[in-house]
């Protein structure tokens, strides 16, 4: 059975979230972190975007305050889209959006519930590393994207994913967790066998990549240690507060220290 009819609103089109008190509401709307880059999805108004492995919502939230166009996140885990209907909920009454509409949808990255040439815009982020079987994933993510559409794929970086491993068997036999080290060069011909054709790639995150270390270092499971701890509020206070000075110094590390190896292709 296939979707491929209109989203006429965010409350009435997905799962039912429950009320929060407003300041957390707040902090909701404001914890986001941002992987993609959606400047470089060439997204016009009107469009179809899809969120595959969307979790709580941060990326379909995202996409849900560009200017008038459909926002659709697919997952399989229920609680996960609550979340995300919660956090779209939030954008609606904060009038955060773009003035289009969005929707939710519990489905299988493995045969995902669109008709082909569907979406203008595929976000897979931090999704790849935790399938069985991604190649499967990619030509699903690709076959739904229209020609000529952006899809825009992140997983985590080589080298920093490495030593998280290296500092931590836990982290690496976590249940849900990663279940491989991609390299990139190898992975973008996998992805470019789906029918698209890489046209560029940054690296993201990489005031991330230390906080990741210490806590595999200190143990992932381990959460009242003080410097892992201390390390979390200031990521925390980065995300919620967004100084520039910050920003500006994340942005000069990324290509160096980036925790994240973002990459846009487009369909032919």
């Amino acid at each position: 059975m296939h979707w491929d009819g209109p989203v006429t609103g965010g409350l009435k089109n997905t799962l039912p979230g429950r009320a929060l008190p407003g300041q957390r509401l707040q902090s909701i709307a404001r914890q986001s972190v941002i992987t993609v880059d959606f400047k470089r999805l060439n997204i016009r108004s009107g469009d179809r975007i899809l969120d595959i492995g969307c979790g709580s919502g941060r990326h379909t939230s995202a996409a849900y305050q560009q200017k008038k166009v459909v926002s659709i996140g697919a997952d399989l885990v229920i609680n996960d889209l609550k979340a995300a209907a919660e956090r779209l909920q939030l954008h609606d009454r904060l009038g955060e959006h773009g003035g289009g509409s969005w929707g939710l949808t519990a489905a299988d990255v493995d045969s995902l519930p669109f008709r082909d040439n569907t979406f203008g815009s595929v976000i897979f982020a931090e999704v790849l590393e935790h399938l069985q079987d991604y190649a499967k994933g990619i030509t699903e993510a690709a076959r739904v994207l229209k020609p000529g559409g952006v899809l825009a794929v992140s997983v985590p970086r080589g080298w920093p994913e490495r030593i998280c491993w290296t500092l931590s068997a836990e982290y690496a036999a976590t249940e849900g967790g990663h279940l491989r080290i991609f390299n990139k060069n190898e992975l973008i011909n996998c992805i470019e066998m789906s029918g698209v054709k890489m046209t560029a790639f940054h690296y993201a995150h990489s005031l991330h990549s230390p906080y990741w270390w210490l806590k595999c270092l200190v143990g992932p499971s381990i959460e009242d240690n003080c410097a892992v701890n201390l390390y979390h509020r200031f990521l925390t206070w980065d995300i919620m507060k967004k100084p520039p000075a910050i920003h500006l110094l994340d942005k000069m590390l990324n290509p160096i220290l980036g925790k994240s190896l973002v990459m846009y292709f487009k369909k032919r």
